[in-house]
């Protein structure tokens, strides 16, 4: 069996590179683990590979979905199960590449997602939303599940509406089903390669800020301006995610340039750290620094671990 390399880590830190090096050498293929890339229209705010950056390695996960249509972790679960036995099928090396921590975890720990679904309820807590507000929103969920409504951020409404669906289904709180296996890490299938990339805060932070200007500078505001001429709402969760709903402040003169500018590249950063806290837990996680390892050597590395792996698990 081939095996399956997970690569991990925050915003801007050098991942798809990495993937796009990795598949070269080990004639490999990438699943986008990211929960905005999956949609069509959304480009520069996500920081979707271009078919030119791509380089002519098959990517699946990009650009499924019109923006007003769902996505959730078990969606991604299913379609992601299904594109590693795929490629590994045909003899090639999966490789996911993504900082959507429960996206990734679905596929490498015993998270169910098949049960506990309601549209209906969906449709009702989506509605408080649109009518009421987001702050109402979170209230409701702290009012159900203090611990959930901690965790999760005012801005991440559409994990806020998964917590209180769960609730309304089950009369339990969504953070005691599912939180003991948020911490707990069994050892993984030996055919796994799993890394994650980090550098010194004070890089990432520097790479965070001028990415958020060269997206800018390559078109955010246009794209998010057609998104909303062509009659999606903002608040739709895609149109939610950062970049665009600053994008979108913008748009709408509730921030000017330089407050959105500000604001953009300091709730990325903020996401960063959130997502470092999160892959930081688990501790089968291998981590390179790529600000002080050079992407050749780290690939050298991985390459001979991959090489290794796969004769083992055949």
């Amino acid at each position: 069996m081939k095996p399956l390399i997970i690569i991990v880590g925050p915003t801007a830190v050098g991942k798809s590179a990495l993937s796009i090096t990795l598949a070269k050498s080990l004639d490999g293929e990438i699943i986008s683990g990211d929960s905005i890339q999956v949609y069509k229209k959304l480009n520069i705010g996500s920081a979707k590979p271009s078919p030119k950056e791509q380089q002519n390695i098959p990517h699946y996960l990009l650009d499924l979905l019109d923006p007003a249509e769902p996505f959730t972790v078990a969606q991604f679960q299913a379609q992601a199960f299904a594109h590693i036995e795929e490629i590994r099928n045909r003899g090639k090396v999966p490789i996911v590449v993504g900082g959507t921590g429960l996206y990734i975890r679905s596929l490498i720990d015993p998270f169910d997602f098949s049960e506990n679904s309601s549209e209906e309820i969906r449709k009702f807590w989506t509605q408080v939303l649109i009518e009421q507000g987001k702050e109402k929103l979170h209230q409701a969920l702290r009012d159900r599940d203090p611990a959930s409504a901690e965790r999760l951020h005012l801005n991440d409404t559409h994990r806020i509406i998964r917590a209180l669906e769960v609730y309304d289904l089950t009369g339990k709180p969504f953070s005691e089903q599912r939180g003991n296996l948020d911490y707990q890490y069994p050892p993984l299938d030996p055919s796994i390669t799993y890394i994650g990339l980090t550098a010194p805060r004070e890089i990432i932070y520097e790479r965070i800020n001028q990415r958020c200007l060269d997206m800018l500078n390559q078109g955010l505001l246009a794209e998010a301006l057609d998104l909303l001429r062509e009659g999606y709402s903002p608040n739709l969760k895609p149109l939610q995610s950062i970049g665009y709903r600053h994008a979108i402040w913008f748009l709408t003169g509730k921030a000017t340039s330089s407050e959105m500018l500000r604001i953009f590249q300091r709730d990325t950063r903020h996401f960063a750290k959130r997502q470092l806290t999160w892959f930081r837990r688990d501790p089968r996680i291998k981590w390179y620094d790529t600000y002080n390892e050079s992407l050749t050597k780290i690939e050298e590395e991985l390459t001979t671990t991959c090489r290794w792996l796969e004769s083992r698990v055949k």
